[in-house]
């Protein structure tokens, strides 16, 4: 099942939708935080986004900027505002294709449908990890804060991926040793300090002190 974010503010409109967008087996959610519109998306991890570009707090081409540093998905935008200047705007901010207000249910189905065809019949599902602004994708290793893509390494992505998975709860050391194992790396309790301090140092330098706690005797979490 497609999941398809809603990011709009007029609650009549994006009801609508969603519930349009449900009659037809894909599973459409509203934003509902429009000051973190990027925490929402790599929550649910759509496949595809409508976008308006009039929005509370941060207009749809911020947002469209913010998810294209983290992720390929695309992008619907969706506006009253349907002037040549808006549509080119649109598209150079890394849009996939404009939708003119007031537009028919029936013609956001066909665009929707040949969006998630063209984009997904020869391709997979790419999967995100957030949390404090932090957006990891799994697929393509990458770490990306405030709009900068942070390099890891492969067992740096290892760990982060399997605290992220984990949030909330305390993962072993022993549960980290055994996911490093399964990426032919050798490592032992040495080596797994080794990159939890450098992951943490990278994490520290990027701005996200204290991302990862100690529990001593425990393990580590991502709280």
């Amino acid at each position: 099942m497609y999941k398809i974010f809603i990011v709009e503010d007029d609650q009549v409109i994006a009801a609508a939708m969603a519930e349009h967008l449900k009659s037809w087996g894909w599973d459409a959610r509203c934003a509902v935080n429009f000051g973190d519109v990027l925490a929402e998306f790599a929550a649910f991890g759509p496949q595809l986004v409508l976008l308006d570009i009039s929005l509370p707090f941060y207009n749809g081409y911020h947002w469209c900027g913010q998810i294209r540093q983290c992720s390929k998905v695309p992008v619907i935008f969706i506006s009253s505002a349907a002037d040549n200047l808006n549509i080119v705007m649109a598209m150079n901010m890394g849009g996939d294709d404009f939708i003119a207000k007031p537009f028919d249910l029936d013609v956001l189905t066909a665009k929707v449908q040949a969006m998630l065809r063209r984009t997904y019949e020869f391709a997979g599902q790419s999967r995100l990890l957030e949390h404090r602004g932090a957006v990891l994708n799994v697929d393509d290793a990458t770490l990306t804060i405030a709009g900068n893509k942070l390099p890891l390494t492969r067992n740096e992505q290892r760990i982060l991926q399997t605290l992220l998975e984990n949030k909330g709860r305390i993962v072993s050391r022993d549960h980290l040793m055994l996911r490093l194992w399964e990426s032919d790396s050798y490592v032992d309790d040495n080596t797994l300090t080794v990159n939890i301090t450098r992951l943490r140092r990278k994490l520290e330098q990027a701005g996200l002190p204290g991302f990862i706690l100690t529990k001593k005797g425990s393990g580590y979490l991502i709280d």
